[in-house]
């Protein structure tokens, strides 16, 4: 790492927001087993993401413990409601007690499963949406939200820029070259990129921290509005 690119890395982990008491044990608990979680650089975006939206409603793809989830809820409305979606149930139940622990519960549906079809259930509108879970299925979950969401409010996907993906092999594809990576979840990716970048109806950035967030905020315009 370069002088200038450790020094951008300390200047960003020094503006980062600290971890409370329960954020510090979801913390603790993803160091101890391994458990991939978004970090204090992107829990602070998540947290300024929700406040910039005034979030009343927050729909997660994929919450394992519910650490992402408390990050939305330090800047969201205070009678947001949060829907949390996990196959595991223990890491649900995890998810339920730190909730719990927090006051949160009471505002807060847990759904074990198939995070693309719990969203089928609900109409909406989500102000902030997380898509954390299969990267294959990325862009299906945003076919699922799309027209779910408010407008101004914004779809953020995890792992673009780290993680499963291979973001050299992204970066030359988003540069008009052909996707030379084999594996299921550089495509997945992939998909997911064209089918926001495609999307009329919302704006996309890269925001390069943590594993990178994809961040699309829904502008309610379409191509005739050009």
């Amino acid at each position: 790492m370069s002088d200038d690119a450790e020094a951008i890395r300390r200047l960003v982990r020094g503006l980062s927001p600290e971890h409370d008491e329960i954020h510090a044990e979801m913390a603790a608990y993803a160091d101890e087993h391994g458990f991939p979680i978004v970090g204090l650089e992107a829990g602070g975006a998540l947290r300024l993401l929700a406040r910039l939206t005034d979030a009343a409603h927050v729909f997660e793809f994929g919450s394992g413990f519910g650490y992402s989830a408390y990050w939305f809820s330090k800047g969201a409305a205070p009678d947001a409601q949060f829907i949390l979606t996990e196959y595991d149930a223990d890491e649900l139940d995890m998810a339920r007690e730190f909730f719990e622990r927090a006051g949160l519960s009471d505002r807060t549906e847990f759904h074990e499963g198939d995070a693309v079809a719990a969203v089928e259930e609900y109409d909406g509108p989500f102000d902030v949406v997380l898509v954390d879970h299969e990267k294959s299925r990325y862009a299906e979950a945003f076919r699922a939200v799309r027209s779910k969401v408010a407008r101004g409010g914004v779809v953020v996907a995890d792992n673009v820029t780290r993680g499963p993906a291979d973001a050299a092999a992204l970066a030359r594809y988003v540069e008009g070259e052909s996707l030379d990576a084999p594996d299921e979840h550089t495509k997945g990716v992939a998909s997911y990129l064209d089918a926001v970048r495609a999307d009329p109806e919302y704006e996309t950035v890269l925001l390069p921290i943590g594993n990178g967030l994809a961040v699309s905020v829904r502008t309610g315009r379409t191509d005739a509005d050009a």
